[in-house]
């Protein structure tokens, strides 16, 4: 199963601790599962956590990947043994402050196995083009809640407008596939789960990460077409056909041409 193939909206953490529920998480219908060994895992039981892993049931249905603790702790080595032992689809690396802390994790792990960066501090956004460079990187995803922390912003309304909008065109610019967005704390809240997840949308991520099951089917309506989306996309294609060769005409009041005509095909899922 190639990650890459397969949508990529909704990315569901469980703990490294709670085995029982690796299989609910699968069935949850999230796209993928994050076993986590980092902020789901108390300092004292980091070790035991990882060992466990080995012996653990892993779902299969889905790709899987681990949270492993970041460059610097002393975690970090052990969590890379214990991963590349596993079958997961990789890990997702916190605090990535530069394209060496990917380097280092890539070059521990088996060859199908990759690595998601998360950016999370001021300096892992500054460097986030050679992050998205390093080897092996398969997408890169956004914490805003460590980012908060370390530069003092708050994530309310379009204040991180600038960080999101560079983690995607480093992405882009990179070559590799679109990011994932930060976590939406509230999880009994849908208005504003939805309000994040369209955000994340507007900007060009992929997918969002979430912390139950309850909030993944409304992300992946967030980060699928709306009804009028598609009835918009698939009348324009057939006015497209229509008119065979025509470089520009006029669409419901608006000029069509070929950046248009791409995005309905992307929208209609033709392209």
């Amino acid at each position: 199963m190639d990650p890459l193939s397969l949508p990529a909206r909704s990315w569901l953490f469980v703990p490294a601790t709670r085995p029982e529920r690796f299989a609910k998480a699968a069935a949850s219908g999230a796209d993928r599962v994050i076993v986590d060994l980092e902020d789901a895992v108390a300092p004292p039981e980091k070790r035991r956590a990882a060992a466990a892993l080995l012996a653990a049931p892993l779902p299969a249905g889905v790709p899987v990947y681990v949270r492993v603790n970041g460059h610097g702790t002393e975690w970090f080595e052990e969590d890379l043994a214990t991963v590349a032992r596993l079958r997961v689809a990789g890990i997702l690396l916190p605090k990535a402050d530069a394209a060496e802390h990917v380097a280092r994790a890539a070059a521990a792990l088996p060859a199908p196995q990759r690595v998601v960066p998360i950016l999370e501090t001021a300096v892992g956004l500054w460097n986030v083009l050679e992050v998205a460079r390093a080897p092996r990187v398969e997408r890169l995803a956004f914490g805003a809640l460590d980012f908060q922390l370390d530069t003092g912003m708050r994530d309310e309304g379009e204040t991180m407008g600038w960080a999101r909008s560079r983690v995607v065109v480093a992405s882009k610019v990179a070559g590799i596939a679109p990011p994932i967005d930060s976590v939406t704390v509230g999880i009994d809240d849908e208005a504003a789960l939805g309000r994040d997840a369209e955000r994340g949308r507007r900007f060009g991520f992929a997918g969002k990460l979430c912390i139950h099951p309850k909030q993944v089917e409304r992300i992946h309506r967030a980060f699928g077409p709306s009804e009028a989306e598609l009835e918009w996309a698939r009348s324009l294609l057939a006015a497209v056909a229509a008119r065979g060769d025509a470089a520009t005409f006029s669409f419901r009041g608006t000029m069509v041409d070929r950046p248009v005509i791409e995005r309905a095909r992307r929208i209609a899922g033709t392209t």
